[in-house]
């Protein structure tokens, strides 16, 4: 069996970088990805969609170093459940409202939208580790 999430959307915090008991780097960060709609009364309606996006290695260190809060990523992974329940972190917002956020396992993340010039744009999983990506480039999957 197989499944694969792709997710476009802007980074809601700072990457967290910390390291497994065996010494290998891992970064975290929360990233929100928003669809605007019309409803059925022709009302605009915006529903966002919270994730908790990990990625493990050498890009682990490169995620830390070039991305920041407000940056616009593509995000490829695996969506992980959470242990507790099964399906997504259920949460209370500050006004009462419940809401989700989706853990996700990245295996490759774009960095995409105004960049430094010296940022890498593509980071993949583990076995793209040795070569650093080219400017621009989104490869496909």
């Amino acid at each position: 069996m197989y499944h694969k999430l792709i997710i476009v959307g802007h980074l809601g915090t700072n990457p967290e970088m910390r390291f497994t008991p065996e010494g290998t780097p891992v970064t975290s960060f929360r990233m929100a990805s928003h669809v605007r709609y019309r409803d059925a009364t022709g009302e605009q309606r915006e529903e966002t969609i919270w994730f908790r996006v990990s990625i493990f290695g050498r890009q682990a260190e490169i995620v830390n170093e070039y991305l920041n809060q407000g940056r616009a990523v593509l995000v490829e992974g695996r969506l992980r459940p959470d242990p507790e329940t099964g399906g997504p972190r259920i949460f209370r917002r500050s006004d009462g409202t419940a809401g989700a956020s989706y853990e996700v396992r990245a295996d490759r993340i774009a960095f995409i939208g105004p960049r430094p010039a010296e940022a890498p744009p593509v980071v993949e999983g583990e076995e793209a580790a040795e070569e650093e990506p080219v400017a621009g480039e989104i490869q496909g999957g």
